[in-house]
C-alpha cells in the first residue's frame, strides 16, 4: 500500500473514533442514551447512566482518543515511526479489541449500540487490520 492509501485508512479510523468519543463523552455528561449503552442494562428511568457507568464511559473515551493517537503513528499521520513493530503489534491489539466490542454491540437490544455501534467497530475492526499488514 502506498503511504497516501495508509494515511486515509488511519485518518477514517481516527474519524470512527471520534464518533465513538463524541457518543462516551455525551454518555459521561449525562445524555439520556443509556439505553444504547452497555446492553441497555444500567440505563436509569430518565434515560441516563449511573455515575459509575458515567466514569466508565469517561475511560471509554480516553482509551479511544488513545487508539485514535497510535492508530495515527501508525499511519505515518504523526511523527516518523510508521514502520515501529510495536505499532504494528498495537494494531493487531486493537483490531482484536475491536472484534471483541463488535459481538458484544451486536448482542445488544437497542438498535442504535445493534447496528449503529455494532458497525461503527465492525467497520474500525477492518481498518486496525489493514493498517496492520500495510
Amino acid at each position: 500500500m502506498t503511504s497516501t492509501v495508509v494515511e486515509v485508512l488511519a485518518m477514517a479510523a481516527c474519524g470512527l473514533l471520534l464518533l465513538g468519543v463524541a457518543f462516551q463523552l455525551a454518555l459521561a455528561a449525562g445524555a439520556p442514551w443509556g439505553a444504547a449503552a452497555y446492553g441497555g442494562r444500567a440505563a436509569q428511568p430518565d434515560g441516563r447512566l449511573p455515575g459509575r457507568y458515567r466514569a466508565a464511559s469517561l475511560a471509554a473515551a480516553v482509551v479511544l482518543v488513545g487508539a485514535g493517537v497510535l492508530i495515527l503513528l501508525r499511519g505515518g499521520v504523526l511523527g516518523s515511526a510508521a514502520d515501529s513493530a510495536a505499532l504494528t503489534v498495537a494494531c493487531w491489539v486493537l483490531a482484536a479489541f475491536f472484534a471483541v466490542n463488535t459481538v458484544g454491540n451486536l448482542a445488544g437490544t437497542h438498535p442504535v449500540e445493534r447496528w449503529g455501534m455494532g458497525a461503527l467497530t465492525a467497520c474500525l475492526t477492518v481498518l486496525c487490520v489493514l493498517l496492520a499488514v500495510a
